[in-house]
């Protein structure tokens, strides 16, 4: 199965619909399946004295308020047509992060695909049911989660009837540590709800995304910018676009690596047999008609005579004809 690979560009734009676009063609240079934005006014999420999470004080100005940094980080309404024909144009999926009903019933109006739901939205019931009830694809993230409140949001999206539904496992710090990625924690959901389950990675490199492929994640999404060294909360711990075609050429080969499950020897395993399997032989010179005992009989390379599987039915058999030491067992070469 091939993984879906979301380049979260996220607000990485600082607010520029050029950078936006720009985003776009290097995701998509970089072999990612889906750039994904993020949808919301300031005014509607946060308070105008909301303070900044840790992880974004360490990044930006710890002087202004999280409204401050959100408001200069918002795209305009006018903007989003044109990431969409850009997506189209060069065949890349588009997704954008709703905070507000409004934000869902704009994306809507769109056309959009599905939703990517935030995992700070995991445990806002009303507005899980809101977004599922479009009938839209619903990705979900599940940072700062409990199980019981991934089950409980699951149910909400399917008592609407939509179960098109993917729901990915989640830290949120950035970045995070690779110890906190708890990747089998995916799994636990998978079982737990009966969903299809991903992984979006905040670790500050690649092998928490390769291990989640390796578990059978169906989606691995990770933040994306043009440079780290770009001012705003997400640059730093997003991979540049380098990074990023780095980290989608890792999931594919893990892919390929994981293979079809079927367990026979590859094309060159079968020409690598002649030479790695063996066959009987006889350790000594013998005559014809030597009766055939343990003692007379070895297993060397090639495989270029009777298998050493073979041996119960060669012992006590009389040689056709006279043998050479390290001479391989053929079928003509006993009296049956």
């Amino acid at each position: 199965m091939k993984t879906y690979i979301i380049a979260e560009a996220g607000v990485n734009h600082n607010g520029s619909l050029d950078m936006a676009l720009e985003l776009i063609i290097r995701a998509k240079e970089a072999g990612a399946d889906c750039v994904k934005f993020q949808t919301f006014k300031a005014s509607q999420i946060v308070t105008q004295t909301s303070p900044k999470a840790a992880y974004q004080l360490e990044v930006t100005d710890k002087a202004e308020s999280q409204y401050q940094m959100l408001e200069k980080l918002e795209l305009s309404y006018e903007g989003y047509e044109a990431l969409i024909a850009k997506c189209k144009e060069i065949d890349i999926d588009f997704l954008s992060t709703p905070y507000n009903k409004e934000d869902v019933d704009f994306l809507d109006g769109l056309g959009v695909s599905g939703f990517k739901v935030a995992s700070g939205q995991l445990v806002e019931l009303p507005f899980l049911r809101y977004v599922a009830s479009k009938g839209k694809l619903v990705i979900l993230s599940t940072g700062m989660g409990k199980l019981s409140e991934v089950f409980e949001a699951v149910e909400c999206i399917r008592a609407t009837g939509n179960t098109n539904l993917i729901v990915l496992q989640c830290t949120t710090n950035y970045p995070s540590a690779i110890d906190d990625a708890n990747l089998r924690a995916m799994l636990t959901i998978r079982d737990a709800c009966g969903v299809r389950v991903g992984y979006s990675d905040h670790v500050d490199n690649n092998y928490a995304c390769f291990a989640s492929i390796a578990l059978g994640a169906e989606v691995v999404e990770k933040h994306f910018t043009l440079d780290r060294n770009l001012p705003g909360p997400d640059h730093s711990s997003s991979l540049n676009p380098a990074e990023f075609a780095q980290l989608v050429d890792g999931i594919r080969q893990t892919e390929r690596a994981l293979g079809d499950g079927i367990k026979r020897p590859t094309q060159m395993e079968v020409k690598n047999s002649f030479g790695m399997k063996r066959s009987m032989v006889v350790l000594m010179d013998l005559e014809a008609g030597t009766m055939l005992s343990e003692e007379h009989i070895g297993f060397k390379r090639p495989a270029n005579g009777l298998s050493p599987n073979m041996l119960d039915q060669v012992l006590g058999k009389k040689l056709a004809k006279a043998v050479k030491q390290d001479e391989a067992l053929q079928y003509q070469t006993i009296s049956w």
